[in-house]
């Protein structure tokens, strides 16, 4: 079988994996046939390429009008998959599967949500990816090798080290000063991204670059090259906790059993608070109360900022410290739940769907005989 992927940003594609090369038309890596759907490409034709058997749309991308043309045109059509959104709300999964004739043209639309139940398509999960966690996080020399690859000294033994990888945030200068203050040493690693100039006003400083390092009080900031995936996986299977944002991290520190602080993507009339609380809830199934509150209060305060309600008059720092009191039950929570979540494989409920849909096809069609 081939995997045909069409992305329409390289360079980014590159800051991920570095085998990339974002001015190739077409290219192959692992296995997987890389097209350029750049702007710089689009005002050409479309390429006249056959369409796949299987054709999936990512985040409902479009597709081009010539490729649905020729989907159309093929005597045997593609099973269209429109791979959605990740959330954890209740409706995904009354429409997880669902069909959507076209309006005009002989061709069915799929959706296929991703979640975090069985009754949803589950998340993205490499076939060996919780044995290579678990052999990282238990072998000490491995871990040592990963931190000199980065020159970042080995751990302290009463140091906290937190992986920081998130949006503009209003609340991150009094989550810095808090940590500066605390009563252990805490080691922040922050990637090359939209947040240094926030730690670099907080440092009293103009600007910060990749390879910097920067001190106040209990607190040591060092800033890292943006790293590639692998080797971010390795990130969180490292540190003691890890702030992540959007989508593909959030779900890498699940699988990474640390604890985790999700920044969600905002959104307009804050519909991404609801996504927030929708997910909380599962999350913190079977967690005991305080740690749930501590939890709560911590993630909340975090994307909600503290200008806003009841939360401006809550301090940070005693939000984290209560948080932080429940380390070991957290620690030990979050990998129960990377357990529970690994049976429900995106990949496989995939194949399996689209399976499922060939079946039904084929009796259709006997049918029709």
């Amino acid at each position: 079988m081939t995997v045909r992927l069409w992305v329409d940003d390289l360079l980014s594609f590159r800051r991920l994996h570095p085998a990339i090369f974002p001015d190739m038309l077409i290219q192959h890596c692992l296995g997987v046939e890389i097209w350029n759907w750049s702007s710089a490409f689009l005002k050409r034709p479309f390429p006249k390429v056959e369409p796949a058997q299987l054709v999936i749309e990512a985040f409902a991308c479009e597709l081009p009008e010539y490729y649905v043309a020729a989907m159309v045109a093929q005597e045997c059509k593609p099973i269209w998959i429109n791979l959605e959104y990740l959330s954890a709300e209740e409706w995904v999964a009354g429409c997880h599967g669902l069909s959507s004739p076209h309006p005009v043209l002989p061709l069915i639309k799929y959706f296929f949500f991703p979640g975090f139940i069985k009754q949803t398509g589950g998340l993205l999960l490499e076939r060996v990816l919780i044995a290579r966690r678990d052999a990282f996080q238990s072998e000490l020399h491995t871990q040592a090798a990963f931190w000199r690859a980065l020159s970042v000294p080995l751990p302290k033994p009463d140091e906290v080290r937190v992986s920081l990888f998130c949006y503009e945030n209003i609340a991150l200068p009094e989550l810095l000063s808090t940590w500066a203050k605390a009563n252990v040493p805490i080691l922040c690693l922050v990637p090359e991204d939209c947040v240094l100039p926030q730690v670099a006003a907080f440092f009293g400083k103009k600007h910060v670059v990749a390879g910097d390092i920067l001190q106040y009080g209990n607190l040591e900031v060092r800033v890292l090259p943006f790293i590639e995936q692998e080797r971010y996986d390795e990130l969180l299977w490292a540190c003691d906790i890890n702030f992540v944002r959007g989508e593909d991290s959030c779900v890498r520190a699940q699988w990474a059993g640390k604890p985790f602080v999700w920044h969600i993507y905002p959104q307009q009339d804050k519909v991404h608070l609801k996504k927030l609380s929708a997910f909380m809830e599962l999350y913190c199934s079977g967690l005991q109360l305080d740690a749930t509150k501590a939890l709560y209060s911590l993630w909340q305060r975090w994307n909600i900022g503290q200008n806003e309600g009841q939360m401006a008059s809550t301090n940070l720092k005693s939000v984290w410290n209560e948080y932080w009191e429940h380390k070991v039950l957290l620690q030990r929570h979050a990998r129960e739940w990377s357990q529970h979540l690994s049976g429900n494989s995106l990949v496989l409920n995939l194949l399996n769907f689209v399976q499922k849909i060939d079946r039904m096809r084929s009796l259709e069609c006997k049918s029709d005989l």
